[in-house]
């Protein structure tokens, strides 16, 4: 399938002040990224893959339809909102191929057998553990 080339003006970037390490800078640095998509609303995914995205991916998104996304792990915007993009690339690269179908298959004669066998032999196993019956 081709790549799917989504237009920059539909998200949504803002920034807040991350968590974590940084020294003085980090109390003065809005420096994480938070991107919000219209995923709902966006006329430029394919539908198949708009409706597996939004199955896999229910958890993440709002109930206004939009994906929020968020990443702190470096300490200068720019490079946050790239991370942002690569995680939105990755999320949506991940639902583009269809998933193959399952095609049901039925066990071999011999693989019966085995099983067959192997129930046997614990069976076996198992009644040989009890105490002897006592006959009169």
């Amino acid at each position: 399938m081709a790549d799917i080339e989504l237009p920059v003006q539909e998200f949504e970037f803002t920034f807040a002040r991350s968590s974590g390490a940084g020294g003085q800078n980090v109390n003065k640095v809005n420096s994480k990224a938070i991107l919000r998509w219209a995923i709902v609303a966006t006329s430029n995914l394919p539908a198949d893959v708009k409706e597996r995205f939004l199955q896999r991916y229910a958890t993440r998104i709002t109930i206004e339809g939009d994906l929020i996304l968020t990443s702190q792990k470096y300490r200068d915007q720019y490079r946050n909102v790239e991370d942002c993009l690569e995680k939105l690339r990755a999320m949506v690269q991940s639902v583009a191929v269809p998933p193959t179908p399952r095609r049901p298959t039925r066990p071999s004669r011999a693989s019966k057998e085995r099983r067959i066998d192997e129930k046997k032999e614990t069976s076996s196993k198992k009644q040989s553990r009890q105490r002897p019956q006592v006959s009169e």
